[in-house]
């Protein structure tokens, strides 16, 4: 839900596919939530939201959010703030620790974020997280046990809990061979750079 972080996807990506090694590097995406006591209110949008809890005239939030939007254009992403519901993204969460399962985690995030950003998808409810799962490959009825279940929750809190002893504050943040941490959404100059740098003091 944080708007960084697929800004931050596509220009690792973008430093990934310069990299000569890509092929030997493997992504595990983590859970992590801002704002873990946010509540799912489907009849409000993000800027609304915003304007709430911050104390600030829905202008600002707009003002805030057009910015934001202005960026992901930068990297060929439509955002659109308006139609964005607010939800608690921890079943999200359950949804991508089980797509990471079925070799499906980088497509269950990239998935979600389309939902979130630009579709206006609630991705706090149960019936659109198992349409989002299908289209990603998973089966319905696999996914509707998980989420009513209560399965892969522990997962999540692990990689909270996780989180907070490394000293996440704030994402994106990208931690590379448990050596380098990457935090917000940097250029693909620098990601590269990191990559490189990791993969020769890998190399004895």
């Amino acid at each position: 839900m944080c708007p960084f972080c697929y800004i931050g996807k596509r220009k690792f990506e973008k430093a990934l596919a310069q990299f000569d090694h890509r092929d030997e590097v493997e992504i595990v995406w983590k859970s992590f939530q801002l704002n873990p006591a946010m509540k799912t209110q489907p009849g409000k949008n993000i800027n609304r939201y915003l304007a709430e809890i911050k104390g600030w005239s829905l202008e600002q939030a707009r003002s805030m959010n057009d910015r934001v939007t202005a960026m992901a254009k930068e990297v060929g992403l439509s955002y659109d703030f308006d139609k964005a519901v607010v939800a608690n993204s921890f079943d999200a969460h359950r949804l991508i620790q089980f797509a990471k399962t079925q070799g499906k985690g980088d497509a269950a995030e990239e998935r979600l974020f389309k939902a979130y950003f630009t579709e206006g998808k609630d991705t706090g409810d149960h019936a659109t997280l198992i349409r989002l799962g299908t289209d990603i490959g998973l089966d319905a009825a696999a996914v509707k046990n998980m989420l009513e279940s209560g399965l892969y929750a522990d997962e999540v809190k692990k990689d909270l809990h996780e989180a907070q002893q490394v000293g996440v504050s704030g994402v994106p943040f990208f931690v590379l061979d448990n050596k380098y941490a990457l935090s917000g959404a940097q250029e693909s100059s620098t990601f590269l750079q990191a990559l490189n740098t990791t993969w020769q003091e890998q190399i004895p």
